[in-house]
């Protein structure tokens, strides 16, 4: 009875953060619907600001390119591209310049060789491997009762935690890199600054629940193992 009164105890860790994270998901797509909306008063594209902010940091082998896909914004720094979406690549609001910048602010910690996106990019591939494993690999030695397996997927697990703080840092600099820009150069107007940021910030909160996530999940598995002792 004890490891099932452990189960659904845990369970309950996950409800906060369940909540945290559909408050921050909401916060996102409000943001980004009110000020994706509102044009800035320059009519620079997303494609525009990042590729400006990209000239402004002496980048010039980055390529800026269109995607499908609402909020599919990224950096890929092993093809050196800012895939931006159709809502931001060609839309001249608020919202999509503050998202273009925040990508090309990756761009620009690539380049700069950044080292916590340098830690962050080499342990991905440990990252999708404990992700994809870890959890199965410790509820498979808690019924099998193999003590060695269970802790063996704890541990690859971890690597998702590790993943999600190191994300931490590398997300709010390039944010912070893009808001410096935006307002030293005049990207956008003062009262339009405080909307991108706004954007930005609720963005950030989001990768904030994924740590939250990834750490109550493993402090699930650490005490189920621990009933099962």
């Amino acid at each position: 009875m004890g490891i099932y009164f452990a189960y659904y105890l845990t369970g309950f860790i996950m409800i906060p953060v369940f909540i945290f994270a559909l408050i921050c998901q909401h916060k996102v797509n409000s943001n980004f619907s009110k000020y994706g909306r509102i044009p800035n008063s320059r009519g620079m594209t997303g494609a525009d600001a990042a590729y400006r902010l990209l000239r402004l940091n002496g980048i010039t082998d980055v390529r800026i390119k269109r995607i499908s896909g609402n909020l599919t914004d990224h950096y890929n720094p092993k093809t050196k591209e800012i895939c931006l979406s159709d809502g931001v690549f060609g839309s001249s609001s608020i919202a999509a310049v503050g998202i273009a910048c925040h990508e090309a602010g990756h761009a620009c910690q690539h380049a700069q060789g950044y080292f916590p996106l340098k830690i962050r990019n080499f342990i991905i591939p440990v990252t999708r491997f404990g992700s994809a494993l870890g959890i199965p690999l410790a509820l498979l030695g808690m019924f099998i009762y193999s003590e060695p397996m269970i802790y063996i997927g704890i541990i690859l697990y971890a690597s998702v935690a590790v993943f999600q703080l190191i994300t931490l840092p590398v997300e709010f600099n390039a944010s912070s890199r893009a808001l410096a820009v935006i307002s030293e150069n005049g990207f956008l107007s003062n009262e339009e600054y405080v909307g991108a940021k706004k954007v930005l910030r609720a963005a950030a909160l989001t990768y904030v629940a994924a740590l939250a996530s990834a750490l109550a999940t493993l402090l699930r598995l650490l005490i189920l193992a621990n009933r099962r002792r």
